[in-house]
């Protein structure tokens, strides 16, 4: 079993800024990348950010330029910096790892949600 578990989030301004992080553990053998999505109440979950533990990198397109996302290989820790944050950032959000696990099989997890709020 893996799990994830989420901290940072909050209330902000408009304009300002939120680190969120997101550890795994548990029967990880290796981490395939790891990344962040949003869901806003009456919409779909929306891709913000994910890593490859390549240091690879791709962002929503809301998001560019905005956010940042960084990873801790051997922490299995995965960060996304928020910067200049709108109201429509507001959402639950979520972060997710595609792992291979112990017993050597590829599976994709999900932690149970950070709520973002941004304020006019």
């Amino acid at each position: 079993q893996v799990q994830l578990v989420e901290s940072g989030g909050g209330l902000v301004q408009a304009g300002g800024s939120l680190r969120l992080s997101c550890a795994a553990s548990g029967s990880i053998f290796s981490i395939n990348a790891m990344g962040w999505y949003r869901q806003a109440p009456g919409k779909q979950r929306e891709l913000v950010a994910v890593i490859t533990n390549g240091g690879r990198s791709n962002y929503g397109d809301s998001v560019k330029g905005r956010f940042t996302i960084s990873g801790d290989n051997a922490k299995n820790t995965v960060y996304l910096q928020m910067n200049s944050l709108k109201p429509e950032d507001t959402a639950a959000y979520y972060c997710n790892a595609d792992v291979n696990t112990m017993m050597m099989r590829r599976n994709e997890y999900w932690g149970q949600g950070t709520q973002v709020t941004v304020s006019s």
